[in-house]
């Protein structure tokens, strides 16, 4: 599982997004960016990140920071899910999770009972103006996401 390493370039992706056109990486050079990989759409853990990163997002804006929630769900789903919650920010649809595995979000997970499946590991990615990674974190805990790279931010 490819990795990105902190300090360099992050991997660039061009993907569809539930606002009805493409977002690119290397569209959002001068802005910082909060890439956040999550397994499915409307699920207990991933409505509370997701919505945990709306509530946020004012700060984020003040920080120059672009919110982009990344899973394999279609766009179809993203706007059921974005409309339901209220979120403030793209959601992407790599179907296919090759962005997902360029960024080390795709691998062998273990479940809380123990059964092993390969899929989407929720991970962030904090990439700096320039489109360079400063943090990589895979594996993370949803609640409390948002504040910890608004910390990151800082």
């Amino acid at each position: 599982m490819a990795r990105p390493k902190l300090g360099e370039p992050a991997p660039d992706f061009s993907l569809p997004a539930d606002t009805g056109s493409n977002i690119s990486l290397k569209d959002l050079k001068g802005r910082r960016v909060v890439l956040y990989f999550y397994p499915k759409d409307d699920t207990p853990g991933c409505t509370k990140q997701a919505c945990e990163f709306r509530d946020l997002a004012g700060q984020f804006d003040r920080k120059n920071t672009v919110v982009l929630g990344v899973s394999r769900d279609p766009v179809e789903s993203h706007l059921e899910f974005k409309r339901k919650y209220r979120l403030n920010f793209p959601l992407l649809a790599d179907v296919d999770h090759k962005v997902h595995e360029r960024y080390g979000a795709w691998g062998e997970k273990t479940s809380s009972s123990g059964k092993k499946a390969v899929g989407a590991i929720r991970s962030t990615v904090v990439i700096d103006e320039e489109g360079k990674v400063v943090s990589f974190e895979p594996g993370v805990n949803p609640e409390g996401n948002a504040r910890r790279c608004l910390d990151l931010l800082s």
